[in-house]
Protein backbone atom coordinates (compact mmCIF):
# COMPACT_ATOMS: atom_id res chain seq x y z
CA UNK A 1 0.00 0.00 0.00
CA UNK A 2 1.41 3.14 -1.32
CA UNK A 3 1.32 6.47 0.78
CA UNK A 4 1.60 10.07 0.00
CA UNK A 5 2.13 13.25 1.98
CA UNK A 6 -1.44 14.86 1.19
CA UNK A 7 -3.21 17.78 2.12
CA UNK A 8 -6.33 19.65 0.55
CA UNK A 9 -6.69 23.19 -0.75
CA UNK A 10 -7.59 25.86 -2.13
CA UNK A 11 -4.27 27.18 -5.27
CA UNK A 12 -3.85 30.74 -5.48
CA UNK A 13 -0.76 31.13 -6.76
CA UNK A 14 1.42 34.43 -7.71
CA UNK A 15 -0.38 38.19 -7.55
CA UNK A 16 1.78 41.26 -7.83
CA UNK A 17 1.32 42.85 -4.05
CA UNK A 18 2.53 39.09 -3.27
CA UNK A 19 5.72 39.40 -5.36
CA UNK A 20 6.44 42.53 -3.95
CA UNK A 21 5.41 41.19 0.06
CA UNK A 22 7.71 38.57 -0.27
CA UNK A 23 10.69 41.09 -1.87
CA UNK A 24 10.37 42.78 1.20
CA UNK A 25 9.99 40.13 3.81
CA UNK A 26 13.36 38.64 1.29
CA UNK A 27 15.06 42.81 1.89
CA UNK A 28 14.86 42.67 5.96
CA UNK A 29 17.73 39.39 5.86
CA UNK A 30 15.65 37.65 8.41
CA UNK A 31 16.09 34.63 8.12
CA UNK A 32 13.47 33.07 6.97
CA UNK A 33 12.30 30.17 3.54
CA UNK A 34 9.37 32.36 2.14
CA UNK A 35 6.77 29.97 -0.02
CA UNK A 36 7.53 29.48 -3.75
CA UNK A 37 5.24 31.77 -5.62
CA UNK A 38 3.67 29.05 -7.82
CA UNK A 39 2.71 27.00 -4.19
CA UNK A 40 0.63 30.24 -2.35
CA UNK A 41 -2.57 28.38 -1.30
CA UNK A 42 -4.86 28.09 1.46
CA UNK A 43 -5.40 24.66 3.30
CA UNK A 44 -8.51 23.51 3.90
CA UNK A 45 -6.93 20.14 5.52
CA UNK A 46 -3.57 19.05 6.13
CA UNK A 47 -3.53 14.80 5.72
CA UNK A 48 0.02 13.82 6.16
CA UNK A 49 0.65 10.29 5.59
CA UNK A 50 -2.08 9.22 3.21
CA UNK A 51 -3.06 6.00 1.70
CA UNK A 52 -3.41 6.55 -2.16
CA UNK A 53 -6.05 3.73 -2.31
CA UNK A 54 -8.30 6.36 -0.14
CA UNK A 55 -7.78 9.02 -3.09
CA UNK A 56 -11.66 8.26 -4.36
CA UNK A 57 -13.02 8.65 -1.27
CA UNK A 58 -11.08 12.01 -0.33
CA UNK A 59 -12.35 13.33 -3.43
CA UNK A 60 -16.20 12.23 -2.85
CA UNK A 61 -15.63 14.14 0.89
CA UNK A 62 -14.38 17.15 -0.88
CA UNK A 63 -17.39 16.92 -3.38
CA UNK A 64 -19.84 16.68 -0.65
CA UNK A 65 -18.95 19.45 1.05
CA UNK A 66 -18.98 22.03 -1.69
CA UNK A 67 -22.27 20.43 -3.01
CA UNK A 68 -24.65 23.52 -1.60
CA UNK A 69 -21.75 25.90 -3.09
CA UNK A 70 -21.30 27.91 -5.59
CA UNK A 71 -18.15 29.61 -6.81
CA UNK A 72 -17.77 33.11 -4.76
CA UNK A 73 -15.30 35.68 -4.19
CA UNK A 74 -12.24 36.17 -1.42
CA UNK A 75 -10.56 39.36 -0.14
CA UNK A 76 -6.98 38.80 0.52
CA UNK A 77 -6.07 41.74 2.40
CA UNK A 78 -3.44 42.18 5.84
CA UNK A 79 -0.55 40.76 6.75
CA UNK A 80 -0.20 39.12 10.25
CA UNK A 81 2.22 36.39 12.04
CA UNK A 82 1.89 33.27 14.17
CA UNK A 83 1.73 32.73 16.69
CA UNK A 84 2.29 36.39 17.82
CA UNK A 85 4.47 39.25 17.27
CA UNK A 86 7.39 38.35 20.34
CA UNK A 87 7.58 34.35 19.10
CA UNK A 88 7.11 34.68 15.07
CA UNK A 89 7.01 31.36 13.44
CA UNK A 90 4.35 32.06 10.75
CA UNK A 91 3.96 35.47 8.32
CA UNK A 92 0.69 35.34 6.28
CA UNK A 93 -1.67 37.30 4.70
CA UNK A 94 -5.53 36.98 5.82
CA UNK A 95 -8.27 36.53 3.79
CA UNK A 96 -11.88 38.24 4.22
CA UNK A 97 -15.29 36.84 2.96
CA UNK A 98 -13.68 33.82 3.60
CA UNK A 99 -17.03 32.03 6.00
CA UNK A 100 -17.29 29.74 3.03
CA UNK A 101 -13.96 28.94 2.93
CA UNK A 102 -14.59 27.79 6.62
CA UNK A 103 -17.67 26.00 6.15
CA UNK A 104 -16.01 23.66 3.54
CA UNK A 105 -13.20 23.03 6.05
CA UNK A 106 -15.42 22.14 8.66
CA UNK A 107 -17.35 19.79 6.39
CA UNK A 108 -13.90 18.21 4.91
CA UNK A 109 -12.66 18.03 8.90
CA UNK A 110 -16.09 16.32 9.71
CA UNK A 111 -16.42 13.43 7.52
CA UNK A 112 -12.49 13.14 5.96
CA UNK A 113 -12.20 11.66 10.38
CA UNK A 114 -13.84 8.81 9.58
CA UNK A 115 -11.15 8.19 7.66
CA UNK A 116 -8.95 7.73 10.54
CA UNK A 117 -7.52 11.31 9.85
CA UNK A 118 -7.25 13.50 13.54
CA UNK A 119 -9.82 16.05 13.88
CA UNK A 120 -8.72 19.79 14.13
CA UNK A 121 -8.29 20.53 17.70
CA UNK A 122 -8.18 24.74 16.45
CA UNK A 123 -10.79 26.77 15.01
CA UNK A 124 -9.87 27.45 11.33
CA UNK A 125 -8.25 30.35 10.42
CA UNK A 126 -8.47 31.07 6.74
CA UNK A 127 -4.77 32.56 5.33
CA UNK A 128 -2.36 32.31 3.25
CA UNK A 129 1.17 31.12 4.61
CA UNK A 130 3.56 33.51 3.25
CA UNK A 131 6.88 32.76 5.06
CA UNK A 132 8.11 30.17 8.17
CA UNK A 133 10.37 32.07 9.97
CA UNK A 134 13.68 30.05 11.12
CA UNK A 135 15.15 32.63 13.62
CA UNK A 136 14.82 35.69 15.57
CA UNK A 137 17.12 37.70 13.20
CA UNK A 138 16.15 40.64 11.95
CA UNK A 139 12.80 40.18 13.68
CA UNK A 140 12.72 44.25 13.75
CA UNK A 141 12.49 44.55 10.31
CA UNK A 142 10.19 41.64 9.72
CA UNK A 143 7.70 43.72 12.12
CA UNK A 144 8.36 46.81 10.41
CA UNK A 145 7.01 44.69 7.08
CA UNK A 146 3.82 43.07 8.64
CA UNK A 147 3.50 46.98 10.12
CA UNK A 148 3.82 48.27 6.09
CA UNK A 149 1.28 45.62 5.42
CA UNK A 150 -1.10 45.14 7.78
CA UNK A 151 -4.37 46.63 6.21
CA UNK A 152 -3.03 46.36 2.52
CA UNK A 153 -5.15 45.32 0.12
CA UNK A 154 -3.78 42.17 -1.57
CA UNK A 155 -6.60 41.87 -4.46
CA UNK A 156 -9.94 39.54 -5.06
CA UNK A 157 -9.74 36.25 -5.99
CA UNK A 158 -12.46 33.66 -7.35
CA UNK A 159 -12.83 30.54 -5.51
CA UNK A 160 -14.22 27.70 -7.74
CA UNK A 161 -11.98 24.67 -7.32
CA UNK A 162 -10.91 22.16 -3.85
CA UNK A 163 -7.62 20.28 -4.58
CA UNK A 164 -6.21 17.20 -2.76
CA UNK A 165 -2.57 17.56 -3.57
CA UNK A 166 0.51 15.70 -3.16
CA UNK A 167 3.68 16.92 -1.17
CA UNK A 168 7.53 15.52 -2.26
CA UNK A 169 9.98 17.23 0.28
CA UNK A 170 12.92 17.47 -1.67
CA UNK A 171 16.18 19.84 -0.59
CA UNK A 172 15.13 22.95 -3.07
CA UNK A 173 11.60 23.08 -1.32
CA UNK A 174 8.16 21.34 -1.57
CA UNK A 175 6.81 19.94 -4.98
CA UNK A 176 3.15 20.16 -4.91
CA UNK A 177 1.15 17.93 -7.23
CA UNK A 178 -2.73 18.12 -7.49
CA UNK A 179 -3.96 14.57 -7.29
CA UNK A 180 -7.97 15.54 -7.80
CA UNK A 181 -9.79 18.75 -8.24
CA UNK A 182 -13.16 19.01 -7.42
CA UNK A 183 -14.89 22.24 -9.14
CA UNK A 184 -17.62 24.49 -7.27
Amino acid sequence: MSKFRGFIAIDIGSFPKLVQFENEIKNTGANTKLVELENVHITLKFLGDTDEEQIDRIEEIIKDAVKEINSFEIQLKGAGVFPNENYIRIMWIGIKNGEKIGEIAYKIDEQISELGFQKERRKFSAHLTIARVKSVRNKEKLLQVIEKFRDAEFGNFKVDSIKLKKSELTQKGPIYTTLKEVKI
